[in-house]
């Protein structure tokens, strides 16, 4: 089969098209026929060699037909969602034409969506979801604070508290961007700084922050909270590191709650994949109840150029490599 393969940590340029051997189908395992894949921020540092162990192929997230499944939970054909379970980190992952993910991170989709506009879907809609309803526990009529709304996960976080009745305000760092977070569904678009406490009218007043900037961001973040207000730290547009340093567990305010959330963590027991309803929010993509449309689609033989134009902030949105 064709593989995109990382030769060595490094640039894009370290991205090639190779000829690999199919993966085999295993046990507790599906094998998959790779549609298209959504390129993600992480997948760029996992190229660099800045997040840990990674596979030679990589791609946390694909969708596609079901080739084989020894296990007999999905029938050869059914069209499927994956994402992480490992994939790219310590299983091959979706950057070729055939994956293997475990059955625990794969979902069934039944849809006539295109498959460039499904792949817009998988890990940003799931993490999301997961982050506003679980995590932060939002509800209709709150206000939620989205920092790094143009991106992918953050659109679809504007989409999805929009769909719950949520007062949204989102920031970008570009100030011509802001007009899209309004079009998306946000109640109002801030231009991102580091002092947004000190800039909102709503400071203090804050049900929930989902916080995609990262670590620098985050006090500022807590701080825009009413008391008992959450923020989820979801996200490394900024900086791959969290706070976990005592000088910001001391100057955190008192009576908020702070929360982390790695999409890593689907397909695990306390965060099953079938807790994220796959199928009704394909359905809200495709009634267009969700502005869910990938920002830029490129052929596989294009993968230098995806990472090109995420690492240079130019993608405005979802990019899809459709295989």
């Amino acid at each position: 089969m064709r593989a995109i393969i990382t030769k060595k940590h490094g640039g894009p340029e370290e991205l090639v098209i190779a000829k690999v051997d199919t993966p085999r189908p295993k046990a507790g395992h599906v094998l998959i026929a790779v549609k298209a894949f959504g390129v993600n921020r992480a997948e760029t540092y996992m190229r660099r060699g800045k997040w840990g162990v990674t596979a030679m192929i990589g791609g946390i997230e694909c969708v596609g037909t079901v080739e084989a499944c020894p296990g007999g939970e999905y029938s050869r054909g059914t069209k499927v969602a994956a994402l992480m379970g490992g994939m790219g980190r310590t299983i091959d992952g979706s950057y070729a034409e055939f994956t293997n993910p475990p059955v625990s991170n794969v979902a069934a989709i039944d849809t006539d969506l295109p498959w460039e506009h499904l792949a817009a879907l998988p890990l940003s809609y799931a993490s999301a979801w997961t982050c506003l309803t679980d995590s932060l526990a939002l509800s209709k009529g709150q206000t939620i604070v989205i920092r790094g709304g143009t991106s992918a996960f953050g659109q679809a976080a504007i989409n999805i508290a929009a769909d719950l009745g949520a007062k949204i305000i989102a920031t970008s760092r570009q100030t011509e961007r802001l007009s899209r977070l309004e079009e998306l569904g946000a109640n109002r678009g801030e231009l991102e700084r580091s002092n947004l406490t000190a800039e909102l009218a709503e400071a203090g007043q804050v049900d929930a922050v989902l916080d995609l900037v990262g670590e620098q961001t985050a006090l500022d973040s807590l701080e825009l909270l009413r008391r008992g207000g959450r923020v989820c730290l979801a996200g490394f547009l900024g900086s791959m590191d969290y706070p976990g340093n005592p000088k910001f567990l001391d100057e955190m305010p008192a009576g908020v709650f702070l929360t982390l959330f790695g999409s890593s963590v689907f397909g695990a027991p306390n965060c099953p994949l079938s807790a994220v309803p796959f199928q009704w929010i394909v359905e809200k993509a495709a009634a267009g109840t969700y502005a869910a449309s990938p920002a830029l689609v490129l052929p596989f033989g294009q993968i230098r150029e995806a990472h090109e134009t995420m690492e240079a902030d130019q993608a405005k949105g979802k990019i899809v490599i459709v295989v």
